[in-house]
């Protein structure tokens, strides 16, 4: 299906996307919306046509458990309500521990990278299996960024999603500032990646800006996209021609004006990668071939990308890998073991597993609880407003103790409790007013040390 030239829908520009010009069609973040009723600027925008794609961020489809029903439930609901042609996802883990790991349910609050090896291939692909058989419509995985690199890795990323599309089918969602993220942390030549993957299978494109500091890029989404990025998108117009294209925003966002800007830089870019391959294609048939145009697929048809596969798959290990059976519930046990070892390390303070960067990792870390206090901060905009400047200081020193095992709701709740126990804030009218808040969303008692104890004792016995 072609999508055209498309944009992130956020409520924060809800205005400023459905006066755009040229927009074909926008993205929302599944989670964000409700199932039985549209925002009325979704309603407005599909009613002129508009295509509304739901974009799901919480599924953990990397991740050692089997997806929830509940959250698959969901992910289907929104599709239908939405009439959209394709849901998408993360190739990634957001959460860990539990029964398998027999310790407490840990929460990342962000997309955290798969270890690119066959056991972690072989539960991803059953996983996304079990998502597409519980989905009305086809689904389609987006590479992530990443600030961290899992020791031992025995795939590329072009060869790790090669193998995932020919073992479920799956379509995929290339965002290529991720590219251009994971080439700046981790070294990897983005246009290898493109060579490695299976062009043919991308439902759209992603186009989203960042920033780098101290020579670590930062996936922002709340930055220009950069010329570097724009030049990964040409790198990908140069192998095929995308259904889609979205440009990405999630915060600090500009005016209108800017993001058209933005938008007319990607369709440039486009335009003139498109006219130079063309040129390309014209001048290779005019040079010997008899006017017979080669293959236009850099990595051929789709038996030849399972030929590659296979010959990756006897190179590594000496037989076809397996996801089948035993051998998969044997490595979701190995893999939860250290997606939770990871976990743990990044944001409750565990020792750092062998083999991993800890300068990384305490990026990593930091970042995790920055992120939480940004998205406590919207979901729970009062807290930032009784504790004014002291809010950040506050909740950061809070997340360096306390992981995240629930939503964001959750964590806002447990951050003002936590800081009531405490005493806190030392002023008197915020005490109250962070009291009656608390008291509005939790209980109708204050909590007290006795409410600490009895969390305590909960949270050891279901760690059992």
């Amino acid at each position: 299906m072609e999508l055209g030239i498309g944009i992130g829908w956020r409520p924060e520009i809800a205005d400023a996307v459905e006066a755009l010009p040229g927009i074909d069609w926008v993205e929302a973040v599944a989670e964000n919306l409700c199932t039985d009723h549209l925002p009325d600027s979704l309603v407005r925008l599909r009613a002129r046509g508009v295509t509304v794609v739901p974009h799901g961020v919480s599924l953990g489809l990397g991740g050692a458990d089997r997806p929830d029903p509940a959250r698959l439930a969901d992910l289907a609901a929104r599709a239908v309500l939405l009439g959209t042609p394709l849901v998408t996802e993360h190739i990634a883990f957001v959460r860990a521990g539990g029964p398998r790991t027999a310790s407490p349910r840990l929460e990342a609050g962000h997309l955290l990278p798969v270890p690119r090896t066959w056991e972690a291939l072989d539960v991803l692909c059953e996983n996304v299996r079990i998502a597409q058989d519980s989905l009305p419509v086809p689904l389609a995985l987006e590479n992530i960024a990443a600030l961290i690199s899992w020791p031992g890795e025995e795939l590329t990323e072009g060869q790790f999603l090669a193998e995932l599309v020919e073992r479920t089918g799956v379509r995929l969602l290339i965002d290529v500032a991720n590219l251009h993220t994971n080439h700046v942390n981790r070294g990897e030549d983005p246009a290898k990646a493109l060579d490695e993957l299976p062009v043919e299978a991308i439902a759209y494109v992603h186009v989203a800006g960042g920033i780098e500091k101290d020579g670590v890029w930062h996936d922002t989404h709340a930055h220009p996209v950069t010329r570097p990025v724009l030049d990964v998108l040409a790198e990908l117009r140069s192998r095929i021609a995308p259904p889609g294209v979205l440009l990405e925003r999630d915060d600090d966002f500009p005016p209108a004006e800017e993001l058209a800007g933005e938008l007319t830089a990607v369709r440039a870019t486009l335009e003139a990668a498109g006219k130079a391959r063309s040129r390309s294609t014209s001048e290779t048939e005019a040079s010997g071939h008899g006017g017979v145009a080669p293959a236009a697929s850099p990595v051929g048809s789709a038996d030849d990308t399972a030929t590659a596969a296979d010959d990756i798959t006897t190179a590594a290990t000496g037989t076809r890998a397996t996801d089948t059976g035993v051998a998969v519930d044997g490595a979701r046990d190995r893999v939860a073991v250290a997606q939770t070892a990871l976990l743990s390390a990044l944001v409750a303070g565990t020792p750092a597993p062998e083999g991993f960067d800890h300068r990384r990792l305490g990026v990593q870390s930091r970042a995790l609880a920055a992120k939480r206090a940004d998205v406590v901060a919207k979901v729970a905009p009062e807290l930032p407003g009784i504790l004014g400047d002291g809010y950040r200081d506050a909740f950061l020193s809070y997340a360096r103790t306390r992981p995240m095992s629930a939503g964001y709701r959750r964590d806002a709740l447990d951050f003002a409790e936590q800081l009531l126990i405490a005493g806190r804030p030392a002023d008197d009218v915020a005490r109250r007013r962070l009291t009656h808040w608390w008291q509005d969303r939790a209980a109708a008692k204050p909590p007290r040390r006795a409410t600490r104890l009895v969390r305590a004792a909960r949270a050891a016995i279901a760690g059992r």
